[in-house]
């Protein structure tokens, strides 16, 4: 069995990818270039377009992100919420990809698609066994993973987009001592509707 070599095309994706994350979340979506783009990967403005036909959908594959959500059902039940929250501020306070994304998807209709799809995909598994515990009816946890999802881009948006003050400078440890609850309300309460 032999090893296979990395071909060049494999490394100029990866540099492209590298170079348009860092771009989108420097400049954010409206004012990257593909040409800024690739001088910041050392190639030329074709070899971006041969790739990934146009800045579109090269927003779209560097939008690729991964939010890697932690298994909520080894987190004791009443502290699910706490743990999210604390969970997402760690995960924007250090990638500024998942802000760029943010301020596009507010702007750019695909980013909002790639925004949306990023989280029905990605949390709404994570929160049904949770929900699952709080309610048996299994259509509750796309709800309640919306539910979330708007209280964690909310707060995105105000902290890491806006720069709300006094929200941009409070502790993280504060911001997810109020979010957590909420979080965890949306999470594990008795549906409101049911009463």
């Amino acid at each position: 069995m032999t090893d296979r070599k990395p071909r060049r095309s494999d490394a100029t994706r990866a540099a492209i990818l590298t170079a348009a994350r860092e771009r989108f979340a420097a400049d954010g979506y409206e004012r990257a270039t593909i040409r800024a783009i690739a001088a910041d990967a050392g190639i030329d403005p074709t070899m971006v377009m041969r790739y990934y036909g146009n800045k579109e959908k090269l927003f779209a594959a560097a939008a690729e992100i991964d939010i890697r959500l932690p298994d909520l059902t080894a987190v004791p039940r009443d502290q699910v919420g706490e743990r999210l929250a604390r969970h997402f501020l760690d995960r924007w306070e250090h990638d500024e990809t998942m802000a760029a994304l943010l301020r596009a998807a507010a702007t750019n209709g695909g980013a909002a698609q790639r925004m949306r799809e990023m989280f029905a995909q990605q949390l709404v598994p994570v929160v049904a066994p949770v929900v699952a515990e709080a309610c048996p009816d299994p259509a509750q946890a796309p709800a309640r993973a919306a539910l979330v999802s708007s209280q964690v881009l909310g707060a995105a948006l105000c902290r890491y987009v806006l720069r709300l003050e006094p929200f941009v400078t409070m502790p993280a440890d504060e911001v997810t001592a109020w979010l957590g609850p909420t979080l965890q309300r949306y999470l594990t309460a008795a549906d409101p509707a049911a009463r």
